[in-house]
């Protein structure tokens, strides 16, 4: 992993967790709009690595919304 790629990954985790604390989910945006007028290069593997950081939450989450339905299911199947 290059100097850009690594300095992304660290600007996209510490912007995530700043984000969740203030709950402005597209804080990562503002982010990327100063990245940007400094280095096109470094934004770019900023939001490639937000992006993927924030698909993986949202499979994460439909994963274990859809493993809490089966157990649900399932628990209603035994009860009866």
């Amino acid at each position: 992993m290059g100097t850009i790629e690594k300095l992304g990954e660290k600007l996209a985790i510490d912007t995530i967790k700043v984000q969740d604390a203030i709950g402005e989910d597209r804080f990562y945006m503002e982010v990327a709009q100063v990245l940007g007028a400094a280095s096109q290069s470094l934004e770019e593997a900023f939001l490639t690595e937000i992006r993927v950081r924030l698909a993986e939450r949202k499979a994460r989450e439909f994963i274990a919304e859809k493993l809490a339905r089966v157990q649900s299911d399932l628990e209603e199947k035994v009860q009866k």
